[in-house]
């Protein structure tokens, strides 16, 4: 006589896919792999401890030098952040391009047949964890050196001085947004190490590279770089060479729209 096979209760509701619970299971899978840890870890620690090494140095050296040429206060204050977005575009990658790699992404479209609302609680989810941590850092970074810097009335500026809250608050905004953008090169490339050769060669080989054309086309062309252009809404002041902070996030914004809408077609159109 074969024992009864125990029975299996059924569910109270029946399981359905709504955006709310995709957006639920990719924060789970977000904070859950220690990537997304290190990653957001060593680019806090940047904001904030960098800029530590010109404010010392710019102390240091004031009686000599007498003046601001090695950096105004802002500067100071933010040059973590072009150090710290390398970190954040790489954790920006890896938020997509691990699943492909270790081919759970199989089982993720598999669980959310339409695909898109993957992307886009992948996105929600890593802009507002980038926004949260990077607003206080910055913040902390700019009072930490107005701090060292005290002694100099030339490098004191107030928070509340004209454009320096809009500096540092949106400097989250384009740190964020680098990140947006390197997830959607993720999306495109679905390759780790393709994805972050691809950004470092956009962020930091092409500008350069562009200094070696002629003046006229360096004027024309540089500042409408997805670097260039987005680091203007962080800047105080901008120049005839340079597009203004409305103007830069606007195309910077841009960029980012359009890679979303690439890595949103192709992301619907071929295999896993």
């Amino acid at each position: 006589m074969s024992a009864a096979t125990p029975s299996i209760p059924e569910l109270e509701t029946a399981g359905r896919v709504t955006f709310p619970r995709v957006l639920l299971s990719e924060w789970t899978k977000f904070r859950s792999v220690r990537s997304t840890k290190w990653s957001l870890g060593v680019a806090t620690f940047l904001t904030v401890a960098f800029p530590l090494i010109p404010a010392f140095v710019m102390k240091h050296h004031w009686d000599q030098n007498h003046s601001t040429e090695g950096g105004s206060p802002l500067d100071i204050a933010l040059i973590g952040i072009l150090i710290a977005q390398l970190a954040i575009a790489v954790l920006g990658v890896l938020v997509i391009t691990a699943e492909y790699s270790t081919g759970s992404i199989r089982s993720t479209f598999t669980a959310v047949p339409k695909r898109r609302p993957v992307l886009w609680a992948k996105l929600i989810d890593y802009a507002l964890v980038t926004i949260a941590l990077m607003v206080p850092a910055v913040l902390v970074s700019f009072f930490e050196t107005q701090a060292i810097l005290s002694g100099i009335p030339q490098l004191q500026v107030s928070f509340t001085a004209p454009g320096i809250a809009r500096c540092l608050l949106m400097a989250p905004v384009y740190v964020m947004l680098v990140g947006i953008f390197a997830l959607a090169l993720g999306a495109i490339i679905r390759s780790t190490a393709g994805s972050i050769s691809a950004f470092a060669g956009i962020f930091f080989v092409l500008p350069p590279l562009m200094h070696a054309l002629p003046q006229s086309w360096q004027d024309a062309t540089l500042k409408y770089l997805p670097s260039e252009a987005g680091r203007q809404i962080t800047s105080l002041h901008h120049g005839s060479d340079t597009l203004s902070p409305l103007a830069g996030g606007l195309v910077f914004a841009g960029y980012c729209a359009a890679a979303i809408a690439v890595a949103a077609f192709l992301l619907q159109r071929r295999d896993v």
